[in-house]
């Protein structure tokens, strides 16, 4: 199916004017995709991640290790001083360690990696910028999870259970939040055809001996995808826009499922 459509219909050019938001992970993906639909519904996009993008930076823009102490002060300053605080909270930046070995040889350091971006960097910059908005009676946060926090993986089981802390984190926030007018939800993809995800089915090829659409088919039938096909960061994007937005305004503490129909279970 071919979209010629600049974005799928949804919230409107302009929807988010007046709305400020910070996006972790923005520089590539399912986070540059996000970082592109909120600016063209009119909101004012910083963004962070670990290693800057390449080309002209946006002043919006500041390198930072949100998963430090250090790197979300950084991160909180930066905005403060740009923006004069924010409207909207969106944390995708993520990391599974890349060490894909069996569960009782994963290393210290792996766990601490994954725990330290995928949870304990969002709640530290959830306590330094949520307040803000119960302050002023709004504002939305949503934290990007996994797939992989219902369905353990093979080799992946680290990034799996910060990811699985994630979603329990985020619907507690939300509980203790919705009465000060600031929603909170998560979206969970299932596999991404983002960059990473090519690169992954490029391994994949490389070391079978594969054509990359062979690989990629392989792979969708390997995990099972009803829809027949990866889902897109624009789509990611799309359901991230919605769910920030007035239209979803009564939307607190849920888990939004992207994922062509892969999770097997209700």
């Amino acid at each position: 199916m071919t979209d010629s459509s600049p974005h799928h219909p949804g919230i409107h050019d302009g929807e988010l004017t007046g709305r400020r938001a910070l996006v972790t992970g923005g520089t590539r993906g399912t986070g540059a995709a996000i970082v592109d639909r909120l600016t063209q519904a009119g909101a004012q996009v910083a963004f962070t991640a670990r290693s800057a993008p390449a080309g002209q930076v946006s002043d919006l823009f500041v390198q930072a290790d949100a998963g430090t102490k250090t790197g979300a002060d950084t991160v909180v300053q930066h905005v403060l001083d740009r923006l004069g605080g924010v409207d909207i909270l969106i944390h995708c930046a993520g990391a599974d360690g890349q060490q894909h070995v069996p569960l009782l040889n994963q290393a210290e350091e792996i766990w601490q990696l994954v725990m330290d971006v995928n949870l304990l960097g969002p709640a530290r910059l959830d306590r330094e910028l949520v307040p803000g908005m119960v302050e002023r009676g709004h504002g939305a946060v949503i934290h990007i999870s996994s797939l992989a926090r219902s369905m353990p993986s093979a080799n992946r089981v680290p990034y799996g259970s910060a990811k699985a802390a994630l979603t329990h984190y985020s619907k507690g926030l939300a509980s203790e939040v919705a009465l000060s007018g600031v929603r909170v939800n998560s979206v969970t993809p299932g596999f991404i055809e983002s960059d990473w995800g090519r690169s992954f089915v490029s391994n994949i090829a490389d070391s079978a001996g594969l054509n990359y659409e062979d690989a990629r088919q392989q792979l969708i039938q390997a995990i099972g995808i009803p829809l027949g096909r990866p889902s897109r960061p624009k789509e990611v994007a799309e359901l991230v826009a919605f769910l920030v937005s007035d239209r979803a305004s009564s939307i607190v503490g849920a888990e939004y499922v992207i994922d062509g129909g892969t999770k097997p279970t209700v």
